[in-house]
């Protein structure tokens, strides 16, 4: 019992749940009173005091129905393996401990398992089939797979436990006859061996489901996140669209910070005298003095020219995962032309909104200087002291006049100028390359190429606010 909920609380945390050794402890106590009999039972109290959130509990209740499809044979297979290991230590002449037997016994036990397997390929007894196939899992350690290419050696590690080398054994013995006779015999063993071979494999994909997808996933992901966004294709987009959202919503926890900060130790003498004063002025309450933060404000400049577009995507993906926590946001696209681009992210589709700001605003040579222009004589009223104005761009604006005199500007309206570029540092201020003039005016400029590096980036970025 004990081994069953261990194990299904290591397939919770593979697929992503936090459960802590106080909940294990919790749910061990919860099944030693409800016990196996009851499945509703046992779903609903598990859930109780394993899932703390919603998206916990739609995880338990998928990982329920996966894990335990067969809790009692896993049980009662977990209770005939203990049973087994006790009659074997209690009975010094089993096995091949015995100096008389010159490995007899391992010969007749392999012969044993191979009888049982032509049973096991016999039988129409579910629960039996299942309750072999949970011995020989066990004992073949399924629960550790993780990749879906492992299969197979764990389909053969089953069929070992199974005692398939003593059924192909008799299978050459019965095909070196030559005869009407031992070649029905081997049809017959070769039909047995792949039924049961079926069988073993639909145990190990059940158990990839259990204990192998998440970590595939979660590997994928790792992989995905330190891929470089040139390099991603289409087909990473979906993946990506949760990779983000998961790496969203980390970040918001992460500075959900109140408003107000307590400064203890600076007395707010006005307030406490107010608060006082149907005390005759005596201080009863003592009112301390606070520090109101600033709410997150982003004004995103991208640039959406042919060479910067795709990394542009994940930035704007990234922001609007962000919408909680920063619901102050204005985005702004260019290449030949600034333009507002905040309807269309926040009214249709991402990909969709993607595509047509691309097609609108993306054409024509790039003109940094021209752009903040624009955005300083146009949206200009929107920068203020609480203003981070995020650019993501390679600076490249093809011999045109940088303007860095509205740069400075604006950096000087603003709360913070951070800069992120695709480009590798070598190749800043290189070419038509007007970066290393921004520099000065930036707070943060950094080399940005993956979703991590976004990650970092925008932590930053609200880390300003904390």
């Amino acid at each position: 019992m004990e081994r069953t909920l261990t194990s299904y609380i290591r397939a919770l945390r593979s697929a992503g749940a936090g459960v802590s050794t106080t909940e294990a402890l919790d749910a061990a106590r919860t099944l030693e009173i409800v016990g196996y009999g009851d499945r509703q039972v046992l779903k609903t109290a598990l859930g109780t005091v394993l899932a703390k959130s919603v998206e916990e509990k739609d995880l338990h209740e998928q990982m329920f129905e996966l894990y335990f499809s067969r809790a009692a044979a896993a049980a009662s297979a977990q209770s005939d393996d203990s049973d087994e290991a006790d009659t074997s230590s209690e009975d010094p002449d089993s096995g091949s401990n015995s100096d008389d037997d010159d490995g007899g016994g391992e010969a007749s036990g392999q012969e044993s398992r191979g009888t049982s397997l032509m049973d096991l390929a016999q039988t129409a007894d579910a629960g039996q089939i299942a309750m072999a196939m949970e011995r020989a899992g066990a004992r073949a350690g399924v629960d550790e797979i993780r990749f879906a290419t492992q299969t197979g050696y764990y389909v053969r590690r089953m069929m070992e436990e199974l005692g398939v080398e003593a059924l192909e054994a008799r299978l050459m013995e019965q095909l070196g006859q030559r005869t009407p006779e031992g070649e029905a015999e081997a049809e017959k063993l070769m039909e047995a061996r792949s039924r049961v071979q079926r069988m073993a494999r639909v145990h190990v994909d059940a158990r990839f489901e259990v204990f192998g997808r998440s970590a595939t996933e979660a590997f994928m992901n790792e992989v995905l996140v330190e891929r470089s966004f040139g390099a991603m294709g289409r087909g990473d987009m979906d993946r990506m669209k949760l990779v983000v959202a998961k790496m969203a919503k980390r970040l918001a926890v992460k500075h959900a910070r109140r408003r107000k900060v307590r400064n203890r130790g600076q007395l707010d003498l006005r307030r406490t005298l107010r608060a006082n004063a149907g005390h005759d002025g005596v201080p009863f309450d003592v009112v301390w003095k606070t520090k109101r933060k600033d709410r997150p404000k982003i004004v995103a400049i991208c640039d959406v020219s042919g060479s910067v577009a795709q990394y542009v995507r994940f930035l704007l993906l990234f922001l609007f995962a962000l919408k909680e926590k920063v619901t102050d946001l204005e985005t702004f696209a260019f290449s030949a032309e600034l333009a507002d681009v905040a309807r269309p992210l926040e009214t249709l589709p991402f990909e969709e909104a993607m595509m047509r700001i691309i097609d609108e605003v993306g054409s024509g040579g790039t003109d940094y200087g021209k752009a903040f222009l624009q955005l300083k004589s146009g949206y200009g009223e929107i920068i203020d002291r609480r203003t981070t104005v995020l650019i993501l761009g390679d600076g490249r604006s093809n011999y045109s006049a940088p303007r860095l005199d509205i740069f400075q500007e604006i950096a000087d309206q603003a709360k913070r100028v951070v800069w992120l570029c695709p480009e590798p540092e070598g190749n800043w201020g290189t070419g038509d390359s007007c970066l290393l003039q921004y520099k000065p005016f930036c707070t943060l400029l950094s080399h940005c190429t993956t979703v991590t590096d976004l990650e970092r980036a925008l932590d930053e970025v609200l880390m300003a606010y904390d």
